[in-house]
Formats: structure tokens, C-alpha cells, sequence
């Protein structure tokens, strides 16, 4: 599924458990700009990096109000394990059912050894505070993400 979302569209609303329990809905972080990365799979490296970059970097786009979160399709327990693991300091939501990961066109097609299967692209989306979107940010590369992300504020 490609991602029909496009810059200046609404947000797709969500309402998805992290780590902890807590409830995250777009709504809460009205009037913030919200960054959504979304990646395939707890403590794997490529996640691993692009987590701990976002936790070392909380300074940086903290203090430009941003909130960063993460989704993957992991469970909570799973998100907990990890963000323990790495002393995360922002969420993980969790979309076993990958409504959310759909709804933002991160659910796609891949290839890996010439199997074709569908899966989390990694990718980010930046909403604005009036909650649409401000930019979309296609097959990041996870040691450079954070940069960009912190550039573009």
C-alpha cells in the first residue's frame, strides 16, 4: 500500500497504547508538532540506532517542542523490553493491528532475498500544530534521521 498521504493533508487520528499502558491520541498533542516514526521491530539494529539517536538528541528537539513517537507493530511488553533496554525517553506506540501504520502509508511491500512480503517502511511523518501534515519523510536512513528531523525545525 503506498502512502496517499501528502504534505498539507489532516493527520490521520489514532488512538494506540505505549510502552506503559498510556493512551496516545493526535488530539492530546494539538498545538504541538508531533514527528511519527514508524519502524519494523523492536531492539533489531537499525531500530536500535535510529531509538537511541532520537533519545540522545531529546535535548535538541525537546527544546523546539517537539513530540516524537515511535510505532511499530510490536506488542507493549515488547515496546517495555526495549525502551527498559535503551532508557528511551519518548513513546512507543504500539499497533498490533497496523490500522495506524496503514492509515499513514507505512504498511508497503518489501523484498529481502527475493520474497515479496508486506511490512513497516521505515519512515516518518512531521504533523504541525494544527495537526496536518508538514512533512513526510521516505526510506530515512536510521544514523541520519535525527539530524534531518532537528534541521527541518
Amino acid at each position: 500500500m503506498q502512502n496517499k498521504l501528502k504534505v498539507g493533508d489532516v493527520a490521520p487520528e489514532f488512538e494506540l497504547k505505549d510502552q506503559n499502558g498510556k493512551v496516545h491520541t493526535l488530539e492530546m498533542y494539538k498545538g504541538k508538532k508531533v514527528l511519527i516514526y514508524f519502524y519494523p521491530k523492536d531492539d533489531t539494529p537499525g531500530c536500535t540506532t535510529e531509538a537511541c539517536n532520537f533519545r540522545d538528541a531529546y535535548n535538541d528537539w525537546n527544546g523546539k517542542s517537539l513530540v516524537v513517537l515511535g510505532v511499530s507493530k510490536d506488542t507493549e511488553k515488547s515496546h517495555k523490553k526495549f525502551a527498559d533496554k535503551y532508557n528511551l525517553n519518548f513513546p512507543l506506540l504500539s499497533d498490533e493491528s497496523a490500522d495506524m501504520i496503514q492509515a499513514y502509508g507505512a504498511w508497503r511491500l518489501k523484498k529481502f532475498m527475493g520474497r515479496e512480503y508486506m511490512g513497516i517502511e521505515r519512515m516518518s511523518v512531521l504533523v504541525d500544530p494544527s495537526g496536518h501534515i508538514a512533512k513526510i519523510y521516505e526510506s530515512v536512513k536510521t544514523a541520519t534521521h535525527t539530524r534531518e528531523v532537528i534541521s527541518d525545525l
